[in-house]
């Protein structure tokens, strides 16, 4: 994204509608950061920034790899090149009645990493990736991260990715029961190390129809669950598989 210097009248109300604080004010104009801009879109979205003079540009540098990541994981009314769909992962649990991703005995993992204001370098990303190489972990084939790898089974990056920032992006696999607690482990271990904050999704199968699983090891490691938990029915909709 960039501001015409011509048409800026420096009057600064766009300030206030960065997701990431990227826009500061110049000697003669409004400048963006090109390094905090993660091409979210937001300053040009109609009906939220109505920049009086319509400064607000994307350049061509927006779309061509490597910095087209940006707006592919920042910007919501984008269709990923890879996916298909708009958003930065896979659809989930929500769909998971469907597909049968998350098996009975299994954990689906989702760690989203960044968000609005703070945003995520894929430094950090790649910090998590390397920690939990040792768990041989592998990766949801829908996930558009799965494209950005060096070396998946290192966790490493492609070096021109390492270069990108992001709001967020979202890391999905999934595992059996008993390999949680050591990859949990290894997520606290690694979060002190990384500059940024991430959130992280659990995805279980009810156990019976009336009695959602007890995972015992939160407890232990003092990790508490929220209380707004996503419960899917999947009324009408069988499961693929099971």
């Amino acid at each position: 994204m960039r501001i015409d210097g011509k048409l800026c009248i420096n009057c600064e109300l766009c300030l206030a509608y960065c997701p990431v604080n990227a826009i500061y004010p110049g000697p003669d104009f409004m400048v963006i950061d090109q390094e905090k801009c993660t091409e979210c879109g937001t300053c040009i979205r109609p009906g939220i920034v109505r920049c009086p003079t319509k400064a607000f540009q994307e350049s061509p540098s927006t779309f061509e790899y490597p910095r087209s990541i940006r707006k592919a994981f920042s910007d919501p009314a984008t269709t990923h090149i890879k996916t298909r769909i708009p958003g930065r992962g896979t659809e989930e649990v929500k769909t998971n009645d469907v597909t049968g991703r998350v098996k009975k005995n299994q954990y689906g993992v989702a760690i989203e990493i960044g968000r609005p204001i703070v945003s995520a370098s894929f430094i950090d990303f790649e910090k998590i990736t390397m920690a939990l190489a040792k768990h041989k972990i592998t990766y949801e084939d829908c996930n558009p991260v799965k494209s950005l790898f060096l070396d998946e089974s290192r966790g490493t990056l492609k070096p021109e990715v390492k270069q990108q920032r992001v709001t967020s992006s979202i890391i999905e696999f999934v595992i059996p029961c008993e390999q949680l607690e050591s990859i949990l482990e290894t997520l606290l271990d690694v979060s002190n190390e990384i500059d940024t904050v991430f959130s992280l999704d659990l995805i279980a199968r009810f156990n019976s129809p009336m009695m959602m699983p007890e995972i015992e090891c939160l407890n232990r490691l003092g990790i508490k669950l929220r209380p707004n938990n996503k419960i899917n029915l999947g009324l009408g909709r069988p499961l693929s598989s099971e």
